[in-house]
């Protein structure tokens, strides 16, 4: 489990194909602390490290993971914001996030405000998911309140400190990304729906 507050930004140095599977090598200050076997969120996805080299570490995205994710489009250069699995006798400082994303979804529009920066987004509603006023969403691995939340469309503001600390900065109109939407929402949505 995670929480949406990235601890770093890692960069892809290499990635190679194993069958229909992708190995990504990222480059990170916390790559030397990672453990084989440990799950790491990369952009929002829980992948497991395989094998660690220096101050970089291995993970295999299997297809299915590649079909729903943005991890399919990344290319060697670009950077992915990671969390390690949350510490139990931590604090818990962003929402629940379970590393599994529910859908893709795109940036739709980016306006700077005076030192903070809104970022429109749009998602397929056929897919069951919801958004609420107010509520949380995990947006490439970071936790975020939701406004201007619409059956396929909600709008998140991004302070200085998390734009300079994860890929949001790098974020252009158009781009896909990972979103898992929360998950108090999507036992609601489910329970509903069997009525």
């Amino acid at each position: 489990m995670f929480t949406g507050i990235i601890e770093d930004s890692g960069k892809i140095v290499e990635i190679t194909s194993e069958g229909s599977n992708k190995n990504f090598l990222v480059e990170s200050s916390i790559s030397p602390e990672l453990k084989v076997d440990q799950s790491v969120s990369h952009n929002g996805v829980c992948l497991t490290v395989t094998e660690i080299v220096g101050n970089k570490h291995w993970v295999t995205a299997i297809e299915e993971t590649l079909i729903k994710t943005n991890l399919g489009d990344l290319k060697e250069g670009d950077i992915m914001n990671l969390e390690r699995c949350m510490i139990a006798d931590g604090r818990f400082d962003g929402h629940v996030v379970q590393g599994h994303v529910d859908q893709i979804g795109e940036c739709t529009g980016i306006k700077e405000a005076e030192g903070s920066w809104y970022f429109d987004f749009e998602f397929d509603a056929n897919k069951g998911n919801i958004t609420v006023e107010k509520g949380s969403i995990c947006i490439n691995g970071v936790s975020l309140t939701c406004f201007n939340s619409e059956k396929c469309t909600f709008t998140v503001a991004i302070i200085p400190y998390t734009f300079e600390n994860t890929n949001f900065n790098r974020l252009k109109l158009g781009d896909k990304v990972n979103l898992e939407f929360d998950i108090l929402g999507k036992y609601v949505q489910k329970i509903l729906s069997l009525k």
